[in-house]
Formats: C-alpha cells, structure tokens, sequence
C-alpha cells in the first residue's frame, strides 16, 4: 500500500487536491493517525480506515487545518449587511433570511453574519443560518461558542466588547446569537447534500474551492448554484473569482467582496421580439460599453454622494499636462482599479494598479490590490511578486501575509505558508501591546 491511495481516498470522499497542501501534509496525517491507532505499516493502517467509520472521520479532522477568525476580509461583511437591510426586511414581509456558510470552520463565518445583521439593524429574529463543515471538531467548538485570542485579529476589535462576555478560557458569545446558526456535519460532495433547490439568499463559501481539482471545482458551482435563490449573492475567496466569471456567474460589484450572482435566465425564444427585450431589461443588469480604461469613474461606493464623484480620469502624458493635484488623481486611479477588479474586470484592473505604480511608485496598497488581482487571474507569480514587493513595505501587513500564506500552502508549499501565518500572529500580538 502507498501513500498515493490515502491521497485518492482524500479526493474521493472529500474532493481535497494534495497538490494543494502539499503530499508531506497528507503523509504527515496518516503517519499520525496509524500510530495512533496502533497499526504496523501502510497496509494495515489501509485496512482499518476502509472498516472504520469513525477512523475516516479522524484522517479527515487530521488534513483539514482550519483558519478562521471572526471578520475576516470584513467588506464581504459590510456588503452583506448593506445588502439585506431593514428596509429589505420591511419589503419582504413574511419572508425569512436564509443564509449558509460552507464550510464553517469553528463557527467565526457564521457567527460574524448575525453580528454584522444585527448591528445594521436586521432583525434577527427573521435569520436562519445554516453552518456546514466536515469536521466534528470544529463544529463543536463552533456550537460551544468560546473563542481565544487568534479569533480575533485586527485593529478594530470593538465587536469583542459588545457581543462576548469575558470568561475564563476567552471570550464567550451569548445564546442570543449562537441561536441563529444551525449547525450541521455535512460534506458537499455527498449526493444528499442539502436537498432541494434555491433555499439561501446569500451563500459564503470562500477559500474550499482552491483545495480543488477543475472537475471537483465545476461540480462544487453547480451545487451552490442549485442552493442559491435566483436573486442570491455568492461569495467567494478572491482567487477564486476568476472561476465564477468562468462558470458564467456575474460580479455583485461589491468592493473588494468577492460576490457574484447568478447569469439572468435567457428569454423564451416563442416570446415576441418586444416581450424578450423587456424580459431581459428586468431581469439582466445593465450592460456597460466597452470604456477605455482612461475615462472609468471612480467606484461610486467610495463617495458620499453623487454630486461629490470625480470626472472622468485622464491619465497625464507630460509633466505639463498633470492636474493640479496629481496625488489625488492617482489615488482616484487605484479605486478604479478596484472598481474594476470587483466588477470582474482584472485585465483592466491591472493595467490601472501598473499606470498608479508607474506615476506614483509602489506602495503596500497598490502592490497588495495588484497581487490579489493578478491572483484572481491565475497569474501566481505575478501575484506573489506584489505580495511579497507589498511586505517589504510594510512587513506587518496582515491581509498580505495571509494571502501570501494561502497561495504558497496553494501551491504545495505549507511549510513556508505557516511561517507567514505566524509571522501574522507576531504582528497581531505585538500592535495589541
């Protein structure tokens, strides 16, 4: 027996990719879960995972490293709660939000849902979230709800204060909110996953997909697009956006959120030219023309209201010809290089990231935003190329350390990905002295 077959068996039952974390991970797990349970060699150890259910499950706990906190990429958050609103809430009477987080983890995805909800002022007693993760590990800890310092990162930890009760151990979440979350042990790749059609307005399933080969990749869209209601928003990791737009998904357009929706159905072909037309009108957003890349606006999500948004961007081509403030408009250059790239629109979004590094010179913002749009892209070294430029900058940047962690781990590199997640720690540990 060989270390190919646990591999096959971990790709089988749960569509993980060991490419993707590196086989000396997989190899690792089993190494420990055969002297674990007693078992001589590879062989042996075979045998008893194929005639124990409960030993499957222990492999699996042993390959998956959970990496969550609460928050985490926050304008997937910030979008969600602008999304469904109260006034959403007052226009859908009778109607219940339903959303899912896959997979879980230890319960921060799901939990940070409610917190943004309730803190804009939705009412929760209308929520029902779905939770789903593989491991039996995680989900207890996830419904115990008792979090420790690494579930908390950032800056801005004012949510701590209003939603969790200092306890000994950490930090403990009140019923009030763990009861909006059903928990459930699940596999996405299960024929009976989730049965039905169209259930949850909004889906986050962020950072599986990578773990993935293509096949598994298309079967697991197909799922979550049968899960998601017509009108529903998907969320995804920023590497994997690229694939959403491959599958014929549109982008929300949410800044930095990584949200998609599903294409609009196309028209009854027996339908009049008239009625169709009208069909897609209400059913399809509307279409931009091709812009040169010069003349795009800034994101109108960035300005407080319409009569504030700047004209057209005219990029200078002589000294002579700059604007009087050529600080400010290269900064209106890189929103619009965001604006682009959550619109779906990396090529372009690159191209603006490279004209605000060439008149300006680098900066961690511009050399992050480039990395994570060459990364949408496929474009790997590329992507770790800006990564790394934007660490050298400001070697504490926790996104770009974390996203520098998950491509290298991607990549089959997870020895060099923990050294950057505990850099990240280090960095966390020594902004909160």
């Amino acid at each position: 027996m060989k270390l190919d077959g646990f591999q096959q068996w971990l790709k089988d039952t749960m569509g993980l990719d060991a490419s993707t974390i590196g086989p000396t991970l997989v190899e690792r797990a089993v190494q420990r879960r055969m002297s674990a349970c007693g078992r001589a060699g590879l062989a042996d150890y075979w045998q008893w995972l194929r005639d124990s259910t409960l030993e499957q499950q222990e492999l699996i706990e042993a390959v998956v490293v959970p990496e969550t906190w609460f928050f985490r990429d926050a304008q997937a958050f910030a979008t969600l709660a602008r999304h469904f609103d109260p006034l959403w809430a007052a226009t859908h009477p009778g109607e219940r939000l339903r959303l899912l987080s896959l997979p879980c983890s230890s319960g921060e995805e799901p939990y940070t849902m409610v917190m943004s909800l309730f803190e804009a002022g939705f009412p929760i007693e209308r929520l029902d979230i779905d939770a789903v993760d593989i491991s039996e590990q995680a989900l207890g800890k996830a419904r115990r709800g008792l979090y420790g310092s690494n579930s908390f990162r950032g800056g801005d930890l004012g949510f701590r204060d209003r939603h969790f009760q200092a306890v000994a151990g950490g930090w403990q979440l009140p019923a009030s909110i763990r009861a909006r979350v059903n928990f459930i042990q699940g596999n996405v790749l299960d024929l009976g996953f989730l049965p039905g059609e169209a259930r949850y307005d909004a889906i986050f399933c962020r950072n599986l997909l990578i773990y993935f080969d293509e096949p598994t990749q298309v079967r697991t869209v197909e799922i979550l697009a049968r899960l998601l209601k017509p009108d529903g928003l998907l969320y995804v990791g920023p590497s994997e956006a690229s694939l959403l737009l491959s599958r014929g998904m549109s982008s929300a357009q949410f800044p930095m959120a990584f949200a998609f929706r599903k294409a609009a159905p196309a028209p009854n072909p027996l339908a009049s030219t008239a009625l169709q037309t009208n069909r897609r009108v209400a059913s399809e957003p509307p279409r931009r023309a091709a812009t040169p890349l010069a003349s795009v606006p800034a994101s109108p999500s960035r300005v407080s209201s319409a009569s504030q948004r700047k004209p057209a961007l005219s990029t200078p081509t002589s000294t002579s010809a700059k604007p009087a403030s050529a600080a400010a408009t290269q900064s209106s250059l890189l929103d619009t290089a965001q604006s682009l790239a959550d619109g779906g629109r990396f090529v372009e979004a690159a191209a603006a990231c490279d004209a605000h590094l060439q008149a300006q010179g680098p900066s961690a913002r511009a050399l992050y935003l480039s990395g994570l749009i060459h990364g949408a892209m496929g474009r790997d070294a590329q992507a770790e190329d800006h990564l790394r430029k934007a660490l050298y900058l400001d070697p504490c940047h926790e996104e770009a350390l974390m996203h520098l962690a998950l491509l290298l781990e991607t990549r089959g590199d997870a020895a060099a990905g923990r050294v950057l997640r505990l850099r990240a720690q280090r960095c966390r540990t020594a902004a909160s002295r």
